[in-house]
């Protein structure tokens, strides 16, 4: 089994997470338990291994393969502000809407409850990714 701490494992994701689209990926090292960052956009400290194409090595998930994404933010306001669901499902057709729906959010008093909500979500299921995948977490 891969150990590896689950902060590597967090730090990662959100390095990733806040680059452009497809601009930075995340790896573990599954003999190691060693995160890696490979980016193509940004000068990183740590060059990647050069084993990363041909070893064993497992990519962390982005925001959307963990369900992160926009179906998190309508959930959250179909629990949150039933009336208002439809409201915050067309934020999400268009363009800008993380931004619109913060800003809803803040109106409502709500914004701190996204936060929190979104972060506890995020925590539990990258350790469940990496339950799934063998990953004990130090």
């Amino acid at each position: 089994m891969t150990k590896t701490k689950f902060s590597d494992v967090l730090e990662a994701y959100e390095f990733c997470a806040a680059s452009s689209f497809g601009d930075a990926e995340a790896f573990i090292s599954l003999e190691r338990g060693t995160v890696h960052i490979v980016s193509s956009d940004y000068e990183l400290d740590e060059e990647p291994p050069v084993d990363l194409e041909s070893g064993p090595y497992l990519a962390i998930p982005d925001k959307l393969e963990l369900g992160l994404g926009s179906t998190l933010a309508i959930k959250f306001a179909a629990a949150h502000l039933p009336m208002d669901v439809d409201t915050v499902a067309e934020y999400f057709r268009k363009p800008g809407a993380y931004g619109k729906f913060k800003v809803f959010l803040e109106r409502k008093g709500l914004l701190q409850a996204w936060y929190d909500h979104e972060a506890s979500t995020k925590e539990t299921r990258l350790r469940d990714w990496c339950a799934a995948n063998a990953i004990e977490l130090l």
